[in-house]
């Protein structure tokens, strides 16, 4: 009995492309002017065709495909997009939501989000002229700059655990279980309050306000601390 043909990408090149298409309306990531959605298209039917062998042929083509491009344009937007955003964004020491500001810090003297944070200095001398881009360029002529701020970018969240784990290491255990709860796990103080026992006695003031407010003022003095005397972004100087 002869064996079964395989059907080969090229065969379904249209479709596939179609299929992507129709996530057009969806694109999020308008900020960067070196990605559009026909990049996008490239990359992901590439990936498609890397992944071809890896397709069940005796199962629908088009559910395999959008299960590709759903995770394609995911790792896409983080890749390009989150990367470059403000660590603020996911810092504990962030107000923004609480104050209805846009840029409010509880760990800078301004009360801003500026410089004067390891953090925020790091990612506006490796990361903000990416996010700020907003001009196209043409990216065969700057072959360089890319491979270059790829090179030098440090990831957030890594530089963010390390300094959970050397908060970890200066703590008590009932007081990083009340950091981890406050900053790791973002449970509201009242939640923090009421699994740790705390209470009050002030008049209008809600479970454990005092504990919270003294502990917070002990997290944030310890923390200026590490970023102050460890580079937690492990640079070349390790």
């Amino acid at each position: 009995m002869p064996k079964k043909k395989l059907k080969k990408y090229e065969d379904f090149h249209l479709e596939i492309i179609a299929e992507i298409e129709k996530r057009r309306p969806k694109w999020q990531l308008s900020s960067l002017a070196w990605m559009d959605f026909g990049d996008v298209t490239q990359i992901i039917s590439a990936h498609i065709a890397l992944k071809w062998s890896q397709w069940d042929q005796v199962r629908p083509l088009i559910p395999w495909v959008n299960k590709i491009v759903t995770n394609q344009f995911k790792n896409i937007l983080r890749n390009n997009y989150s990367n470059f955003v403000r660590p603020c964004l996911s810092c504990p020491f962030n107000l923004s939501e609480s104050n209805g500001s846009g840029d409010a810090c509880s760990f800078t003297p301004s009360k801003l989000q500026d410089n004067s944070c390891p953090l925020f200095a790091k990612w506006q001398k490796t990361k903000k002229s990416a996010y700020d881009i907003k001009m196209a360029v043409p990216i065969e002529t700057k072959e360089y700059e890319i491979k270059k701020i790829t090179s030098d970018i440090n990831d957030i969240d890594i530089a963010t655990k390390r300094l959970h784990v050397e908060i970890e290491k200066q703590l008590n255990p009932r007081h990083y279980k009340v950091y981890k709860m406050l900053f790791i796990d973002f449970k509201s103080e009242e939640e923090v309050a009421k699994e740790m026992g705390y209470k009050t006695t002030e008049k209008g003031r809600s479970a454990g306000y005092k504990q919270i407010k003294n502990l917070k003022k002990q997290f944030k003095d310890l923390a200026k601390k590490i970023l102050k005397n460890k580079d937690i972004f492990y640079n070349e100087k390790d």
